[in-house]
């Protein structure tokens, strides 16, 4: 299995210096390659082909190019390596709908991350503190906050610097471990609904609120009309971009902080989860609560959850949101109400519900069905909306749990 750790480095200013001397190295040669790139028929071979011949010109280029000499060989490699990464990358996009364009050469401020590849790096111990050794760069302070396990193989690391100057270490780790074996009779089974006002509401009977951002999005816009009020270009404006960086370095921090430990909790909790497949580029695209919608990042978060799953063995199950809140999860008649109310009231056999948990309980049956566990027959009424279980978010991102001792209980 695959992991990737992150850690903050803490560089001197001489550091600094190299690793941005070494970052816009590489970004020379991606923009070089990128040029060569385009010059080779596309009849001359497949794409990984036509990119490692370019990757093979790299020693002749050190003949006259003087500061390909000074960067490990591993990363000027690699630089190379992105484009056939970015042109797959684009044909993905333009498999779900996207508009895109062609790859062009990178201005210093959108080229932020090299990477050493199977060799280069070492963790090492030196003056009493734990340093990254980079051949060819320098030895740099890192902050190990979490042990790397003792069976993992390093594989690569790459080095990004963030808007806000930081640089951040992320370990490409190979661990020679299974996923743990869930029973053959998936028994803690749950279905999701997630939703604005409530994040997500599952079948167990647990509502977790919301992320309330406000307060960072108001700082972020106060330093933004800050921004707006200076010189561009001046010194003091590149301070106040440093600004921004960070308020929307917190924003993204704080979010993303949340979603994983949700998203950790439903993967390690139960044998098999079953989420809505939804469209979110398409949402987004609706001309009503947009916002909301990005705020929200529900992508994002089906994203966390689905390599949690496979990493701790769970059954990941996307099924078709289509009808899931109109459906009665008891009788399976349809009923069309309005995004205001949000309570289920069944006309045929009189099941009542929060809107959500009923949508839960079809999202649920539906995923049974597509693994062939079976059907849920009915949502237990007894379960529905008296028991619900409300949970802040606030209570997620201390503790990790949504529910914390409830369910257990």
């Amino acid at each position: 299995m695959y992991y990737a750790y992150k850690y903050r480095l803490d560089p001197s200013d001489a550091h600094r210096e190299e690793l941005d001397r070494h970052r816009d190295i590489c970004r020379q040669v991606y923009n070089h390659a990128l040029y060569r790139f385009d010059q080779i028929p596309k009849n001359a071979g497949t794409l990984n082909q036509r990119v490692r011949s370019i990757r093979d010109e790299l020693p002749s280029l050190k003949d006259w190019w003087d500061g390909l000499t000074d960067v490990y060989s591993t990363v000027l490699q690699t630089a190379v390596m992105r484009i056939e990464d970015n042109i797959k990358s684009l044909g993905a996009l333009k498999e779900n709908g996207y508009g895109v364009g062609q790859l062009k050469w990178k201005p210093p401020r959108e080229f932020r991350s090299f990477t050493y590849s199977q060799s280069g790096f070492k963790l090492d111990k030196k003056g009493g503190q734990t340093v990254l050794s980079l051949s060819k760069l320098a030895d740099i302070p890192i902050r190990l906050h979490r042990a790397i396990p003792d069976d993992a193989k390093l594989k690569q690391v790459t080095l990004k610097k963030e808007p806000t100057g930081e640089w951040l270490a992320t370990f490409g780790l190979e661990v020679d471990r299974e996923p743990p074996e869930k029973p053959d009779e998936l028994t803690d089974v749950v279905g999701i609904d997630v939703g604005i006002l409530k994040y997500a509401h599952d079948t167990d009977g647990t509502a977790v609120g919301s992320l309330d951002l406000s307060d960072e999005r108001e700082r972020l816009e106060r330093e933004q009309r800050k921004l707006s009020r200076k010189q561009h270009g001046s010194v003091n404006y590149r301070k106040q971009q440093r600004v921004v960086a960070r308020r929307h370095a917190e924003l993204k921090q704080k979010r993303r902080d949340f979603l994983h430990k949700l998203s950790n909790y439903y993967a390690r909790e139960y044998d098999l989860v079953a989420v809505e497949d939804l469209n979110v580029k398409g949402m987004l695209e609706l001309p009503s609560n947009s916002r909301n919608t990005a705020s929200s990042a529900w992508r994002m978060f089906l994203s966390f959850l689905e390599y949690k799953c496979k990493r701790e063995g769970t059954h990941y199950v996307p099924v078709n949101p289509r009808g899931t809140t109109k459906e009665c999860a008891s009788c399976g008649v349809s009923t069309d109400k309005p995004l205001w109310v949000r309570e289920h009231s069944c006309p045929s056999c009189g099941f009542e519900a929060d809107r959500d948990a009923n949508a839960a309980w079809n999202i649920l049956s539906r995923g049974l069905e597509d693994v062939g566990a079976g059907h849920s027959e009915s949502a237990p009424v007894e379960t529905a909306l008296p028991t619900d279980t409300v949970v802040s978010a606030k209570r997620v991102i201390e503790t990790g749990s949504p529910t914390l001792n409830a369910r257990s209980a």
